[in-house]
């Protein structure tokens, strides 16, 4: 059974500093893509950053662009999200993810490019 398990999360200070984790389990992800998406209630799961399987590739939603960094640990399977400066804004449940298929090079946005998701973590920042 595949499972992704997000760790991290929590409460923060305007202008503090967070490191979500995503520990992936029943299968290798090394060689797919990988992400981090976030929602708060009421509103549409948004897309945050997403990695290439080999970590030539990057992308962020503009909101996060210059404090956030997406990173993976393909020997521990794991893919990490470093929140630096973090907003009242980035408030919200952060859902890690990852591609079925491999070695697909363009990163995607939806949520719909992503067969697997963890159960979240939820991360809170006050003003």
């Amino acid at each position: 059974q595949v499972q992704l398990v997000e760790s991290g999360g929590g409460l923060v200070q305007t202008g503090g500093s967070l490191r979500l984790s995503c520990a992936a389990s029943g299968r290798t992800f090394s060689n797919s893509a990988m992400g981090w998406f976030r929602q708060v209630p009421g509103k549409e799961r948004e897309f945050v950053a997403a990695i290439n399987w080999n970590s030539a590739r990057t992308l962020y939603v503009d909101s996060v662009k210059g404090r956030f960094t997406i990173s993976r640990d393909n020997a521990k399977n794991t893919v990490y999200l470093q929140m630096n400066s973090l907003k009242p804004e980035d408030t919200a449940v952060y859902y890690c993810v990852a591609k079925r298929l491999a070695f697909t090079e363009v990163l995607r946005t939806t949520t719909l490019d992503y067969s697997y998701w963890g159960q979240g973590t939820q991360v809170t920042v006050s003003s």
